[in-house]
């Protein structure tokens, strides 16, 4: 299950006055450790009366995280959190004190009821964390303590990778996923492996040895050790040509918002098949949003573009498109609200992707076993 962690940061006009305050509601998730995890909203107005929200799951920590909408129209309220690749859809009661509605992430709705506290009616927030301190740049991490056990989960988007702290956790992933995921290949970059590396699917933790928080680089370089010593991978790489897609900057230029935020946490996220937002994201970060859960085929990066920007892309999706996840999208309808991916992202983000063939390193699987039991 991927966390549910968010917030939210907009600009409200006219209704906005019956929001403020802070809402709560449980979420009855079958998923999660309890079966239901409980949600706050804090919802507060900013200079010029506009609204800025933060939504915290008190069940799964402090940390609370900014959304890309909110809006309050004749009672209703949406809200959009990216990251998770969820939101709330409600409608708001005459007397201002509940919204009922839905929450939404991935394929799977939840109701939700969300409620104005009162300060005696108001749950408990956890005592925030110190954030700690990042591991050294020149470390090298390896896992302490790491179990990998044959999934029992049967659903296919219950899946996913955590990095939180010194813990990491897989679930629900297949050895291909793992192998892309550390060194950064599409699963058309690999050649070689046997089927039950893709078939068999594994739930893993792990926890990191030395000091210190790892970044993103230094738990790739834990995983890719991970699986030379749990799964006895060996390979090596030859030089193959293959269709790609290129991603590069359009001729009309930019449509992406530069983040104001260019140094915290970028948050990538589906709101569904079709919709991706984005908040300071660089593209990087898109390139391997991209290529991990959308496309058919590697994506190279060859906008030339640094810093982070905001964004949100809306499109309807084709058959190739999610095919790895194991997601077939339906038939594009007539009356298609959206325009197909390669018109979207020109005409949302001015950006261009089109299809290519050119040289790209393949990695040649020579060896890969099933694991031990722990």
């Amino acid at each position: 299950m991927r966390k549910l962690v968010t917030v939210l940061l907009s600009t409200l006009p006219l209704c906005a006055q019956g929001l403020p305050g802070s809402w709560q509601g449980t979420l009855k998730m079958p998923q999660a450790p309890q079966g239901e995890l409980r949600v706050v909203f804090q919802i507060s107005t900013a200079e010029a009366d506009a609204l800025k929200a933060q939504l915290v799951s008190i069940d799964q920590g402090s940390q609370a995280f900014p959304a890309s909408s909110v809006t309050l129209r004749d009672h209703a309220v949406k809200i959009v959190i990216p990251g998770v690749g969820g939101g709330f859809d409600g409608k708001m009661s005459l007397d201002g004190k509940i919204i009922s509605g839905t929450w939404t992430q991935g394929q799977a709705t939840y109701p939700l009821t969300l409620e104005l506290a009162t300060s005696q009616t108001a749950w408990a927030m956890p005592a925030a964390v110190e954030k700690p301190k990042p591991m050294a740049a020149n470390a090298d991490p390896s896992f302490e303590v790491v179990t990998v056990k044959p999934t029992s989960r049967r659903e296919v988007l219950d899946k996913g990778f955590g990095m939180r702290g010194r813990r990491f956790t897989v679930t629900n992933e297949s050895v291909t996923d793992l192998i892309t995921l550390a060194f950064g290949l599409h699963v058309q970059q690999m050649a070689g492996a046997p089927l039950w590396a893709q078939s068999e699917k594994f739930d893993i933790e792990g926890e990191a040895d030395g000091e210190g928080e790892p970044n993103l680089d230094q738990w790739k370089l834990m995983l890719r050790k991970m699986l030379a010593d749990r799964f006895q991978l060996s390979f090596h790489i030859e030089k193959k040509e293959l269709t790609v897609y290129a991603l590069t900057v359009a001729k009309g230029g930019l449509k992406m918002t530069r983040s104001a935020n260019q140094d915290g946490l970028a948050g990538l996220g589906l709101r569904g098949l079709g919709s991706v937002v984005g908040r300071s994201a660089n593209m990087g970060n898109f390139r391997n949003f991209m290529q991990g859960y959308v496309m058919d085929r590697p994506v190279l990066d060859q906008t030339g573009l640094d810093g982070r920007y905001d964004f949100t892309l809306d499109w309807t999706p084709d058959e190739f498109q999610f095919s790895t996840q194991g997601v077939k999208a339906p038939p594009a309808p007539d009356n298609a609200v959206h325009p197909s991916l390669y018109t979207a992202i020109q005409q949302q983000m001015g950006l261009k992707l089109e299809r290519v063939k050119g040289p790209a390193d393949v990695m040649v699987v020579d060896r890969l076993e099933k694991p031990s039991e722990n």
